[in-house]
């Protein structure tokens, strides 16, 4: 990795936590409340699609700025923005699909085409992608913004999957499960790239999350287990924040050095 020099102002410690098991437990209850937490929103307490856009817009502003101001990993912090990046990329999706008639096919293609130019982009003015260098604010940016797209994506692509497609939500949730196992296998027994196969597990946990909490939350006459989404979200928000205190007490996801 090339050696970069910062300025006092530029340079913090890392700003994400390390990739562990906790990490991708959290990941998939964040994403499927992402999920559920829209649809309670936008239909349990009638805010409509554009309220709740607004409103949810508004809170992730918020919280990105205090994520993006601070100088060192925050669990809760850290956590409270990607649950809200989560919900904003589902609405984001469902903007595009129910208020301007885009179709899955098209958001899905148009977000990875977004995603990929994102990686390109940061890419090209940082050289490297590894979530152990978010450093900078630079980084950062670019680290939130390739988030976003993974979450309007997966969205988009589970939707796809699950309804264009009539794989159903159980059906759905087991293929991309699948394709996380696969990708897993090839990087622990194949040395598949540590930094490829992170931002694709990361981008599968998204569809696999938005499955799963439909399935949950859904009717059982639409084919899901009819738990509803206030049940749904309280599960796993409440799952959401033991884990995070439990994180910020033993530090055990902490990224203790600078990578230069």
């Amino acid at each position: 990795m090339n050696t970069l020099s910062h300025t006092n102002s530029e340079s913090l410690l890392n700003k994400v936590p390390e990739v562990t098991l906790y990490f991708w437990i959290i990941k998939i209850l964040a994403t499927t409340v992402g999920e559920t937490a829209a649809d309670f929103l936008n239909v349990n307490l009638n805010f409509g699609l554009t309220g709740t856009s607004v409103t949810m817009a508004a809170l992730l502003s918020a919280f990105l700025v205090a994520q993006v101001r601070g100088r060192q990993y925050i669990p809760w912090l850290y956590w409270v923005t990607v649950v809200l990046i989560s919900v904003v990329g589902t609405l984001i999706t469902d903007n595009l699909v129910d208020n301007l008639g885009v179709s899955l096919e098209a958001a899905t293609g148009a977000f990875s085409i977004a995603l990929i130019a994102t990686f390109a982009l940061w890419y090209r003015s940082e050289r490297t992608l590894s979530i152990h260098s978010i450093f900078t604010r630079k980084r950062e940016l670019y680290y939130w913004a390739a988030i976003l797209f993974t979450f309007a994506l997966g969205t988009a692509a589970g939707d796809l999957a699950a309804e264009s497609l009539s794989l159903g939500y159980g059906v759905a949730a087991l293929i991309f499960g699948g394709e996380i196992a696969v990708i897993t296998v090839l990087h622990y027994g194949f040395k598949m790239n540590a930094v490829l196969a992170f931002w694709l597990a990361y981008i599968l946990t998204r569809p696999l999350g938005a499955s799963f909490g439909d399935l949950l939350s859904q009717p059982v006459a639409d084919g899901g287990l009819g738990l509803g989404t206030v049940v749904t979200s309280g599960l796993f928000l409440t799952a959401i924040a033991s884990l995070v205190a439990f994180l910020t007490i033993t530090r055990k996801d902490v990224i203790e050095k600078e990578v230069a």
